[in-house]
């Protein structure tokens, strides 16, 4: 089924409206609006059984994204996130970009690491000489643990081994097994798998296995995504579109070489990727340690994206990261929200999920290059957040709207001016 992601007026609709029109976009049943609509989506039952001590649940806003475009087709894009803001931004310049053509995306397989940590070698070469002749072998007993996986098109693909001969801890051997995991997100299958081999590795090498884990650095699962968007889609009232595209590079550029920048221009790609991947029930902090990881892999911490000016004068941005993602297993199959969100999205992998999510990312880190290289930050972020303050103040109904302009047309966005006004109104 194929849907516009257009949404023409959806901020100006209250949420039951807005929800209304998902559903006839989507094709959403009865039942599943009422997941969204109704507190209790995630049952007390459901959530104790997911993590330890629950004593109740925690909500956080679900919204959607629109105007999403990626190689052709329109997505819906689900994100859960607190900060206001982010939603706004990730649409409004997804409307942009699907002007120019949309995102391309492609992204490499589903391929995660596992680790297993070797010690008390004096041999470290020869240990890893004795490994890689028995490859296949090992190979042959990560994948007798997981049938399923191996039916389904995956398992254990090879194996690299890594020395490490001078630690305070003496000689390290660490052997890693790459692995095909499919549309999991894997852990637990390379989990399993390391911890599988792990005897028959002290038995090749004469040394005492200790960790057995994955590894949340997946550079070898990787999503990309490209935009390439003319200076005409760019300008504003105020600025050319050539002068929007030249402070969106400069603005790059001082986090490609100083990462004091690099940290927040990362961070609000980060706002970008990580509530699609709250929404979906996946593990939010292993994108997060990847991502960063990632980034200082040349040996010092610089930008996730890059954005350049094409021979034509277009903005060219483009984003290229670990994306370790999955629709099956987790959260992702327990809570019904992030079941309903993989639907909303209409994903056929996890690859696709992937892609997704790192166009969102990018197109977030546009949204904030553009606002910095022209107004700043702060104009259009506490336009919207004035109504969080109003919240805070007290408002309620139609007041949480009439304080927060207020606010915003005085440039002045604070909890004590909001009770003035509140006090005023009231």
């Amino acid at each position: 089924m194929s849907i516009d992601s257009r949404l023409p007026n959806f901020r100006a609709l209250d949420p039951s409206a807005r929800l209304d029109e998902i559903v006839n976009k989507v094709g959403l049943t009865q039942e599943e609006r009422a997941l969204i609509a109704e507190p209790n989506a995630l049952p007390l039952e459901t959530a104790n059984g997911m993590v330890e001590n629950v004593i109740g649940k925690f909500e956080l806003p679900y919204s959607v994204a629109g105007y999403v475009q990626i190689n052709g087709r329109d997505v819906l894009v689900p994100m859960v996130v607190e900060e206001p803001s982010v939603v706004a931004a990730a649409s409004f310049m997804s409307k942009l970009i699907r002007d120019a053509g949309g995102f391309q995306t492609s992204s490499s397989g589903p391929i995660m690491r596992a680790q297993v940590q070797i010690m008390g070698i004096t041999d470290p070469y020869g240990a890893r000489h004795a490994l890689l002749n028995h490859r296949q072998e090992i190979i042959e007993m990560a994948n007798q643990r997981d049938k399923v996986l191996i039916g389904l098109g995956g398992g254990c693909r090879d194996i690299e081994v890594h020395i490490f001969p001078d630690t305070p801890r003496g000689p390290m051997v660490v052997m890693h097994l790459i692995v095909d995991v499919r549309d999991a997100m894997g852990a637990n299958t390379v989990n399993t798998m390391a911890e599988t081999v792990a005897p028959r590795v002290e038995e090749i090498t004469g040394g005492k296995v200790r960790l057995r884990i994955l590894s949340n650095l997946a550079d070898l699962r990787l999503a990309r995504a490209r935009v390439q968007i003319p200076a005409a889609i760019l300008k504003t009232d105020k600025y050319s579109g050539e002068d929007v595209i030249n402070g969106i590079v400069d603005a790059y550029t001082f986090a490609a070489v100083d990462p004091y920048r690099a940290a927040t221009h990362n961070k609000g790609i980060m706002n970008g990727i990580d509530p699609i991947i709250v929404a979906t029930g996946n593990d939010w902090r292993a994108v997060e340690a990847g991502a960063h990881a990632y980034a200082c892999r040349d040996g010092r911490y610089t930008s996730l994206s890059t954005w350049e000016i094409s021979k034509e004068g277009d903005l060219v941005g483009t984003i290229e990261m670990p994306m370790p993602v999955g629709l099956v297993g987790g959260a992702t199959k327990t809570h019904p929200l992030a079941r309903l969100s993989l639907q909303i999205m209409q994903l056929k992998s996890a690859q696709e999920l992937a892609e997704i999510a790192v166009a969102v990312g990018l197109a977030q880190n546009m949204g904030a290059l553009r606002a910095l290289a022209t107004e700043g930050i702060q104009r259009g972020h506490m336009a919207l957040h004035a109504r969080n303050i109003a919240i805070a103040a007290g408002a309620k109904g139609d007041l949480i709207d009439k304080i927060a302009q207020k606010m915003a047309a005085a440039k002045d966005v604070r909890t004590d001016y909001a009770i003035e006004l509140l006090k005023e109104f009231q």
